[in-house]
């Protein structure tokens, strides 16, 4: 069988796809758009407030702590918005 050499394999130790949002090098700046509507999506099923003065890894936390409580985020796998 022939690899796709433009395909490579993903290692572990060498992926970005999951970094604790602490880690973010634009964590510190407002939270993006797609953020805020999902987290007010959350925060309404949850019957929490909404705070928008969050920044984008804060944003990052907060949805993973709704997805808990909602049930929305997928079980089973390591971090919870896939915008990492």
């Amino acid at each position: 069988m022939v690899q796709n050499p433009k395909i490579k394999p993903v290692e572990a130790d060498n992926s970005n796809r999951i970094k604790d949002p602490e880690d973010w090098t634009t964590g510190d700046e407002p939270m993006t758009g797609a953020q805020a509507s999902y987290l007010k999506t959350l925060c309404e099923e949850a019957g929490e407030e909404f705070d928008d003065r969050l920044t984008k890894a804060g944003a990052s936390k907060r949805i993973d702590e709704l997805q808990e409580v909602t049930g929305r985020g997928k079980k089973g796998e390591e971090g919870g918005t896939g915008m990492r």
